[in-house]
């Protein structure tokens, strides 16, 4: 019988993948890949020759047709992104719903998601959070910040390195610069970082170096 399967990756450190993960993609006809040269990294470290497809945010609207209808020929099929869970800030979510109105099995695998290790090691309440993902880049942006003055629980963003800086800025001139804050960045990796503080402490420790890697920003609520 066909399935979808959802595979998370890791957001960092290879070993982070699951045996199960592995065995999935081993199994599966067909993986649909965010970036097929950063998938066949993990993919030849793990021996895994599964054909590969790409499947990302500006093309995922013009094949999920496609993609369902392999599905309801029997093709069973794994979709994973360059780290992390498909669906969570990434391609997935359009396929799912479209192979859940159509009856097929769908089953995204445990694993790997970037904002769960930088919530607990934040040290800020972990028991209510509201999830954003990336905010908008210009249009609803600052919308999107002033609703957060009155947000109660931990509030999760996710950012690129090129406007973490700007974006603990904008936090500064609407919530102040007292919110408490931490920011995770390079998880699971060799030079992983959480810087942690008042959003003035934390801004000023990214404004004296040069940032890499994916980031995840952990802002407390309104107290």
């Amino acid at each position: 019988m066909s399935k979808l399967f959802l595979v998370p990756t890791p957001v960092g450190n290879l070993g982070d993948m699951t045996y199960r993960g592995v065995e999935v993609l081993r199994s599966v006809d067909l993986i649909l890949a965010e970036d097929t040269r950063t998938s066949r990294v993990l993919l030849q470290h793990y021996g895994i020759e599964t054909p590969l497809q790409s499947y990302h945010i500006f093309n995922e609207h013009q094949t999920v047709a496609g993609l369902v209808e392999r599905l309801k020929a029997g093709t069973t099929i794994a979709v994973i992104t360059d780290a992390g869970t498909p669906g969570i800030s990434d391609p997935g979510f359009l396929l799912v719903r479209e192979a859940v109105k159509e009856g097929i099995d769908v089953e995204c695998l445990p694993g790997a998601t970037a904002f769960v290790p930088a919530l607990i090691d934040s040290g800020l309440p972990c028991d209510r959070f509201v999830f954003l993902g990336f905010l908008p880049h210009k249009k609803g942006r600052q919308t999107a910040i002033h609703a957060l003055t009155d947000e109660q629980r931990t509030i999760i963003i996710y950012e690129s390195p090129y406007r973490l800086v700007k974006l603990l800025e904008e936090l500064v001139a609407v919530l102040g610069e007292d919110r408490q804050v931490s920011v995770s960045r390079e998880i699971s990796k060799l030079h992983a970082e959480t810087a942690r503080g008042t959003l003035a402490e934390v801004l000023a420790h990214f404004k004296e170096k040069e940032v890499k890697g994916e980031i995840v920003v952990i802002l407390s609520g309104k107290q």
